[in-house]
């Protein structure tokens, strides 16, 4: 996969970010079908809001989210619409997790592709998953 630029009316842009977040206390809570419907939430708020999603891999207690965003869009919105929602609706569907007053802690790692390239960030995020 080359380097995917986006462009709009007056912008051409390539920002990529990598986040990481976790559930409150590092909770082994992503699993079996928690898993699932997070991951399909991801898709649906990705397409809402034209992100495109490079690469996802969800541990049971923590995500990587590997996405190529536009310059309007910022880091921190973009994880207050991920975390926000998901938390939520989460939280709605699974009654195991409806005790919880929010699913995710407030904080996250966030980094651009600037350094290294977008298909190593896409490497490193899919090896996640077989690393024990």
């Amino acid at each position: 996969m080359g380097q995917s630029y986006r462009t709009t009316k007056t912008t051409v842009s390539l920002i990529n970010y990598h986040f990481v977040f976790c559930p409150r206390y590092r909770r082994k809570v992503l699993v079996n079908q928690v898993e699932i419907h997070f991951k399909q939430l991801v898709k649906e708020i990705c397409a809402e809001n034209e992100w495109v999603l490079l690469a996802m891999e969800v541990m049971p207690d923590h995500v990587h989210i590997f996405l190529n965003v536009l310059p309007t869009d910022s880091p921190a919105d973009i994880m207050a619409k991920l975390k926000g929602i998901t938390s939520r609706r989460l939280r709605e569907q699974f009654k195991h997790l409806k005790h919880l007053p929010s699913l995710w802690t407030r904080s996250y790692f966030v980094s651009t592709a600037g350094n290294v390239s977008s298909e190593t960030i896409k490497r490193y995020v899919e090896e996640q998953k077989t690393r024990g």
